[in-house]
């Protein structure tokens, strides 16, 4: 496939600096700081069956993450998601992957100081985007403890989302060499973090663990966390070390792109004979329902 044929398949529409296009036609200027020197948060929710989910959640924490950055922008939350509804709307997607984003913006002739840019919106939707394939998030996945470290939070904070992915990526070309399909990072002290673009459970003796450091705090996550106190589920979020996840009856991710996936092989040992596990289960089933509260999600007009 020739380059105008992977753009003709593109799907979906932007929001570009102001400018809204066909997903295929929307570009970021090469001499933005966000490509030239990763200079940019971003935030990414997902709508299901034509409504988004926690769309207030994301867009406050993508303001989070800005103001942890020093960025700002003359938008105000609800003009945000105003424009992350607009994407979905003009690209007619029920289901949907909707990233939007904030960049340090050009530097000014003559300086490379970040203070003088001006902060650029960036936001696009496309079809919904799984991290795993059907038959992955039927049966499970093959994670791999990856030997890469995460990058410490005391570097950068991992609560603001970023574009800092190459220990992320590395550790994914660590686990298709052993034969995995997915990794999760440790830290330092041989603590587990977090994997490409997901949260790690661990279940043990009926009780759950999440990882409190080093990590982004996932709004699925949130919502697992959730799920366990109404099940009256002990849920921990501490420190977890990669003896735990080893000797786990169950492990499962939790993600935008997906939702809750289960772990059934963990560097090459199965978890509950090879099958998701009941607690895993459970919680899938309950994540996706919750899709349909009014509390949770926002409807789409369509017509609007």
């Amino acid at each position: 496939m020739n380059a105008d044929d992977e753009l003709a398949a593109v799907k979906g529409f932007a929001f570009m600096d102001g400018r809204w296009s066909p997903l295929a036609e929307a570009s970021v200027p090469i001499l933005d700081r966000g490509f030239l020197r990763s200079d940019a948060t971003y935030d990414v929710a997902h709508v299901w069956k034509g409504r988004f989910f926690r769309l207030n959640d994301h867009v406050e924490r993508f303001q989070a993450s800005m103001a942890g950055l020093r960025m700002t922008l003359p938008y105000s939350a609800e003009d945000i998601a105003g424009i992350m509804i607009e994407c979905v709307r003009r690209a007619y997607l029920q289901d949907a992957f909707v990233l939007v984003a904030c960049t340090r913006g050009l530097p000014q002739p003559g300086t490379r100081d970040p203070r003088l840019c001006r902060n650029r919106l960036y936001a696009f939707a496309q079809p919904f985007v799984w991290i795993a394939d059907e038959q992955q998030r039927r049966d499970g996945v093959h994670m791999a403890l990856a030997k890469t470290r995460r990058i410490p939070s005391e570097s950068l904070d991992q609560r603001i989302k970023n574009f800092h992915w190459l220990d992320l990526t590395m550790s994914l070309f660590e686990a298709y060499d052993r034969g995995a399909t997915i990794s999760v990072l440790p830290d330092a002290d041989g603590n587990i973090t977090e994997g490409p673009g997901f949260n790690v459970f661990v279940v043990k003796d009926g009780a759950l663990a999440t990882p409190d450091h080093g990590m982004f705090e996932g709004i699925t996550r949130r919502t697992v966390i959730e799920i366990a106190a109404d099940l009256q589920l002990r849920c921990e979020v501490r420190r977890v070390h990669a003896d735990e996840i080893h000797a786990a009856d169950e492990i499962f991710m939790s993600t935008t792109a997906g939702g809750i996936t289960p772990v059934t092989r963990f560097d090459g040992r199965l978890l509950g004979y090879g099958r998701p596990g009941p607690i895993t289960t459970r919680i899938h089933d309950i994540y996706w329902q919750r899709h349909d509260d009014d509390a949770l999600s926002t409807p789409i007009d369509y017509a609007g």
